[in-house]
């Protein structure tokens, strides 16, 4: 898959996520008054979706075997075998399943690790995806605590996060549907994923100057409609010029530790911060500003290497 066509599939591929964000903001918004039984009804979607992703597996497996029954064959022996193998531990009670069931599980994100260990370009991409989750954290912090300062009532502040959110995905929206292929097919990777930062950069001084809950939610705006529309596919493009194993060991361990890394040292960062200035907002945000910057130079040349290493393979499959 080359940037193009894959900036065009991100953007749709995108909208659904944004048509549920906007569902349940709007749904949020009429019913904010029974507080917190909303995450039961959040539970429910959430087991709903468990149940979608596994008919997408059974209808993945029958095209599959539709298109290739060679290899139904081959994976019928396998299963036939997997099965008798499962048998015969479960019958045994042998005590190697155990291990073997964690090893499985952990080695994996060993190889991931050692993957990010053993190439510069993916240590880029982790400390872009730090530095973002960090900065987005503490962003988060920032307008948790100026909205509880500037709007005392709780349900006012699930209706204002709420309207807040749906105004956010309608603009998410129609960009990812009309904008996202085309941004990213005339400004390029490096811009995509310059954007983000440069947005963060100004919503933490618009913060510190102006700790309001108006300026909370038109940074808020900005911060996810650039995020979705045009950085996160911009991001996602990163990995097309890497391996298989690459894209598919070392990925998730940089989605899932990395950007928990990033959110815990956020959460500690901002406790220290807002403890120290005696719970002032505005001076808090002045100490994201440096992270802002470092974040900035990082996705500089972490999209100007995704560029040139595009170009490379291009050569290569035309030769």
């Amino acid at each position: 898959m080359d940037n193009e066509s894959g900036s065009r599939l991100f953007g749709f591929i995108g909208a659904g996520a944004t048509l549920g964000q906007l569902c349940g903001s709007l749904f949020a918004t009429g019913m904010a008054f029974v507080g917190p039984f909303l995450l039961l009804f959040a539970a429910l979607l959430m087991e709903l979706a468990a149940q979608t992703s596994s008919g997408i597996n059974c209808d993945t497996s029958h095209v599959e075997e539709e298109l290739s029954p060679i290899r139904e064959t081959d994976s019928n022996h396998k299963n036939e075998a997997g099965k008798i193998e499962r048998t015969e531990h479960t019958l045994i009670g042998s005590p190697k399943s155990s291990p073997t069931l964690v090893k499985h599980r952990v080695w994996p994100i060993l190889e991931g690790l050692w993957l990010i260990l053993s190439s510069t370009y993916l240590l880029h991409i982790s400390l872009f995806i730090w530095l973002s989750a960090v900065v987005s954290s503490f962003f988060y912090f920032q307008k948790m605590s100026v909205i509880a300062i500037t709007i005392t009532s709780s349900l006012g502040r699930r209706k204002l996060f709420a309207q807040i959110n749906s105004f956010i995905a309608v603009f998410i929206l129609i960009g990812q549907l009309s904008l996202t292929g085309r941004i990213l097919t005339v400004a390029g990777v490096t811009t995509a994923i310059c954007s983000a930062p440069f947005i963060g950069f100004l919503n933490l001084a618009a913060l510190a100057v102006w700790p309001d809950w108006m300026v909370v939610a038109v940074c808020e705006t900005l911060r996810k409609v650039v995020t979705y529309v045009v950085t996160r596919p911009g991001r996602e493009l990163l990995f097309v010029v890497v391996s298989e194993d690459e894209k598919y060991k070392a990925k998730i361990c940089i989605d899932v530790l990395v950007q928990r890394l990033g959110d815990a040292a956020a959460a500690g960062m901002y406790k220290m911060l807002f403890g120290t200035q005696n719970g002032s907002p505005s001076t808090s945000a002045l100490y994201g500003l440096p992270v802002c910057l470092l974040w900035i130079v990082t996705a500089f040349f972490l999209g100007r290497r995704q560029e040139r290493l595009s170009k490379e393979i291009l050569r290569l499959n035309v030769q």
